[in-house]
């Protein structure tokens, strides 16, 4: 089975730098543009279903995917991004403001840091292996596209390849409008691509290391 895993194009709070969480912000006209260009790239692949959490930022990309794709969209909440609790909708600064303790919490204690009215680092990347097995083993020897987030991808990422959990953002970049793929065979993953903007052809794409920095 091969999975591609695209992370929604470019929002406007992406461009102020605010965490969206699971919260939300429409595409910018050059994430509707980084959508169309991952579209014009699938549409050149033959897949067999598409899914995409049910966060709008995600939606918008997915369903411009299927418009050009003829495809129709599966959402699936458990793709969504990791649940930032009190600081959704906050820049770094706002964060380190209005709740400098917790902020310095979350920076010293990281992957196991739960956030007050979100979710850890380690419960977002246990759902996403979670949810992402759970697609593979529905569609055996298939190829499925899923249009989900930066930090959902990236833990991921690190449990595929036994990076320390909370640690790949210092080293991987995952812009937005990407294009990553994976391969669920015997019940393992693998990694194929990781990140690939080539069909973004030279248009600008964000990565928000600073955000989600855990």
């Amino acid at each position: 089975m091969r999975l591609i895993t695209i992370r929604h194009g470019e929002t406007e709070w992406n461009v102020q730098g605010r965490e969206m969480g699971q919260l939300d912000s429409p595409l910018t006209t050059r994430g509707v543009q980084q959508a169309h260009a991952i579209a014009r790239r699938l549409n050149r692949l033959p897949f067999d279903a598409l899914y995409s959490s049910d966060l709008g930022r995600a939606v918008q990309t997915a369903d411009i995917i299927a418009s050009l794709c003829g495809k129709t969209v599966t959402l699936d909440e458990g793709l969504r991004e990791r649940h930032m609790g009190i600081f959704q909708g906050l820049t770094v600064a706002e964060m380190r403001n209005r709740f400098p303790k917790e902020r310095q919490d979350y920076e010293r204690s990281g992957f196991e840091y739960v956030i007050s009215g979100g979710e850890s680092a380690r419960q977002r990347s246990e759902r996403s292996v979670r949810v992402l097995t759970a697609i593979a083993e529905r569609h055996p020897e298939e190829t499925i596209v899923t249009v989900t987030h930066g930090g959902f991808l990236m833990g991921f990422f690190e449990s595929v390849l036994g990076i320390p959990q909370g640690n790949g953002w210092r080293r991987f970049k995952r812009y937005n409008g990407s294009y990553s793929a994976f391969e669920y065979f015997g019940g393992r993953w693998c990694l194929e691509v990781w990140n690939d903007v080539s069909h973004l052809d030279g248009t600008e794409s964000l990565d928000d290391p600073t955000i989600q920095a855990h």
